[in-house]
């Protein structure tokens, strides 16, 4: 008896057939969305064939490089600097003690939940008005250039950025596997480092992908305080040229970038989590 439900239980099925895909009205809406973003992009290359400037690409190629190179070193060594900020951070947001956890939410709050433009201009400007003070104390070396103010304000606003990525991150990870790390001898630090945080860096891979974009594509205020990156060389090709193809170039140049980002981040991604693949 056990052996005939045992067979009966186990005999293999056919596989559900494929139920035919209907085109519904939001399927027509998509197809031709897609139909139509499709051309455009045919249309813009197309027309960018025709207006092609050899003058135009000797003389400006170089300095769309150079500017370039400006906005990718910016963004990052802010991200560098962020990350290692964002690890107190993220500790101080998760500490019980509330003069800590304050000062913590504060910093968070604020980075936030204000424009990456106006915090800018704040260290730009208002750094500025405190040249007595900052030369008496020897600091004014660094907040003289603009391109030291840029790099300290997208450092503080990484930072709270990522710092709630990572808190979130460590958060998600469950209490056992503290308890775990305990139960083996390991002090909390080694717990942290060795079981806790490759854990949470998993959780958090995509956030900080994502934070990376973004960063990349907030870059651009930077031309406002006299930085020459990439958009700053935009602004200056227009004003010689009056050539709006100048700035599609600029989106160009800022679409390779991020669609480089994204396809190592998700090779990265499959790579380190390969071991939770189906």
């Amino acid at each position: 008896m056990t052996a005939i439900v045992r067979q009966t239980l186990l005999a293999p099925q056919p596989a559900p057939p494929d139920l035919a895909k209907q085109w519904t009205r939001t399927r027509i809406v998509g197809h031709g969305l897609m139909a139509i973003w499709i051309l455009a992009g045919l249309g813009m290359v197309w027309w960018l064939i025709g207006a092609w400037n050899i003058e135009f690409v000797d003389r400006y190629l170089p300095r769309y490089l150079a500017g370039l190179w400006t906005t990718l070193s910016l963004v990052a060594i802010s991200i560098v600097l962020g990350a290692a900020l964002s690890l107190p951070l993220a500790f101080m947001r998760m500490s019980d003690n509330p003069v800590l956890g304050g000062i913590a939410y504060g910093y968070v709050y604020f980075f936030r939940g204000t424009p990456l433009l106006a915090q800018l201009f704040l260290i730009y400007y208002g750094f500025g008005t405190f040249r007595a003070e900052l030369e008496a104390v020897g600091l004014w070396w660094f907040f003289r250039d603009a391109w030291n103010c840029a790099l300290f304000a997208f450092t503080l606003n990484t930072a709270a950025y990522q710092a709630e990525i990572l808190r979130g991150a460590i958060e998600s990870v469950k209490p056992g596997q503290w308890e775990g790390g305990a139960a083996l001898g390991l002090r909390p630090l080694q717990t942290f480092r060795k079981i806790v945080l490759p854990q949470a860096m998993i959780v958090a891979l995509r956030p900080y992908g994502n934070e990376i974009i973004l960063m990349i594509k907030g870059s651009a205020v930077v031309a406002l305080i006299t930085v020459f990156d990439l958009m700053a060389v935009t602004r200056r090709a227009f004003s010689n040229t009056f050539d709006f193809q100048t700035y599609i170039w600029a989106a160009v140049f800022y679409l390779v970038i991020v669609e480089t980002v994204r396809i190592l981040w998700n090779r990265l991604e499959k790579r380190l989590t390969r071991h939770q693949q189906r």
